[in-house]
């Protein structure tokens, strides 16, 4: 069963990538989810375990950077195998010195974001060493842009600490945090590469305090505070607004394909009038191989129950699994089959 589900996840994200390009609340980002200060909408960030012992014993996060004799493993860390560097990071001027860019700290989060499986130490060398494709000056600047960011990191999380627990905030404390957060953001680093790394996070919780300010607000009747909040999202970057109506698209979709599960031809027209004929199309292609993938599958896990209940071990066992395997499926089907079996 818990298999079932997961091919059925990895249905619906295929199925969204087919017309969101990707499921993202921002565009352009590598495969692992680096983001770590934007989470769900009127969250406040908890980068607590920054300021746990930050440097493991020896000072700020900052003088990790340039630290000799820091032993990286081989491997990455389990949850970045498999998955993409993030690129479009190393850009210069024509004097050669560093453009700070969104993707840039999009670098520093896909390594920081695996903290926890490798120290701190290890992770912030595991950048240097990307970064030492750059020449200088933009490898010693992108170097010190790394310094000011670890130590902005250490300061946002005590600056959280001391908000303390709240159940729920209003749009006006929220506003007053934030407030906060961006000073301290401009503290550490200079105005271009504050604006470069947080822009786009900081419109959407300005947006976020917004919509909360307009969903409370009593004395708006439901058409004006309609209005509202349509303005709102209006004042999003363009890449932000796309991507939330994209995203609003597939849930729509989801619910149509509900209410119009046993009317095949409404929902045919529903996708053609919603989405065009090229991406209707390719949906009801996706659709159809997901259920002939599913039909395969329930019927290969009742098979296999049924081998798994004559309690043969050992390698015997896996060669009868693998001949299972071989008459249900062929090709990256297969191997579908033995990454959903390895999660039973």
């Amino acid at each position: 069963m818990r298999g079932l589900l997961r091919s059925a996840t990895m249905a619906l994200i295929a199925l969204a990538a087919i017309f969101a390009g990707t499921v993202i609340y921002l565009s352009g980002k590598p495969a692992h989810p680096v983001d770590t200060e934007s989470d769900a909408a009127g969250e406040i960030r908890d980068e607590s375990e920054w300021s746990e012992n930050p440097a493991e014993g020896d000072g700020v996060p900052s003088e990790l950077v340039g630290r000799a004799g820091v032993a990286v493993p081989e491997d990455l860390p389990a949850s970045l195998e498999g998955t993409s560097l993030p690129g479009g990071w190393a850009e210069t001027d024509s004097n050669g010195s560093l453009v700070p860019t969104p993707e840039l700290r999009q670098l520093f989060e896909y390594y920081l974001s695996a903290l926890g499986e490798e120290t701190l130490p290890q992770l912030v060398a595991r950048i240097e060493q990307a970064l030492a494709r750059l020449q200088e000056p933009a490898r010693s600047e992108a170097l010190a842009t790394l310094e000011n960011y670890l130590d902005y990191k250490l300061a946002l999380g005590e600056l959280e600490a001391s908000y303390g627990y709240a159940a729920t905030l209003d749009a006006h404390q929220m506003q007053q945090r934030m407030a906060e957060i961006r000073a301290l953001r401009r503290n550490w680093m200079d105005a271009p590469t504050a604006e470069a790394f947080f822009a786009s996070d900081e419109a959407i919780d300005q947006f976020q305090v917004e919509q909360l300010r307009i969903r409370t607000d009593q004395s708006l009747s439901e058409m004006e505070r309609e209005q509202a909040l349509t303005r709102a999202e209006e004042a999003l970057p363009p890449a932000v607004r796309e991507a939330r109506r994209e995203t609003r698209k597939f849930t729509d979709y989801q619910q149509a394909r509900t209410e119009l599960a046993n009317d095949p031809q409404a929902l045919s027209a529903w996708r053609k009038e919603r989405f065009g004929e090229e991406a209707a199309r390719q949906l009801e292609e996706e659709e159809a191989r997901q259920r002939a993938w599913e039909v395969k599958w329930q019927a290969y896990s009742a098979e296999l129950a049924e081998l798994e209940r004559l309690g043969i071990a050992g390698p015997e066992r896996e060669a009868a699994i693998d001949a299972l395997r071989e008459d249900y499926f062929e090709g990256a089907e297969k191997l579908r089959a033995e990454a959903l079996d390895s999660l039973r």
